[in-house]
């Protein structure tokens, strides 16, 4: 106890660390739109998801995963009549690190795509688990 009362900083330190670790697993539990690499390749060979891209171009010619559409997240609205036709296959988005393409999902979701997913961590996360990566010449 008497340690604890000399070091309370680093007992609050440790108990807000754990607090913050909690939060992010049940946050990341309750999101059922994000997959991993292993889920996305699953629903890829499974379901024939289609994988869009939503990097920049310069971004996707550096790799990309195969047969991925490349749709720059700026372009999304204005390429609704392209979406229009993957409406009703699972729709597998990705990014370099998985922010823009969450923000692409729920884009995707407001054009009327019901089976909408984001690719955890990105293609980051796809090139570490293993994972194939074409790359297409400019």
């Amino acid at each position: 106890m008497e340690f604890l009362q000399q070091n309370w900083y680093w007992a609050a330190l440790a108990v807000a660390s754990g607090a913050f670790l909690l939060i992010e697993t049940l946050r990341q539990r309750g999101d059922s739109s994000s997959l991993s690499p292993v889920q996305a390749t699953l629903m890829i060979n499974r379901e024939d998801a289609v994988i869009i891209d939503v990097r920049e171009q310069n971004e996707f010619f550096q790799g990309h995963i195969p047969n991925a559409r490349h749709i720059p997240f700026a372009a999304l609205e204005k390429r609704s009549a392209e979406i229009e036709k993957l409406k009703q296959q699972p729709i597998i988005v990705c990014c370099a690190s998985g922010a823009r393409s969450n923000a692409a999902a729920a884009t995707l979701r407001k054009l009327g795509c019901e089976k909408v997913f984001n690719l955890q961590g990105g293609i980051a996360s796809w090139q570490q688990a293993g994972q194939p990566v074409s790359r297409k010449r400019k």
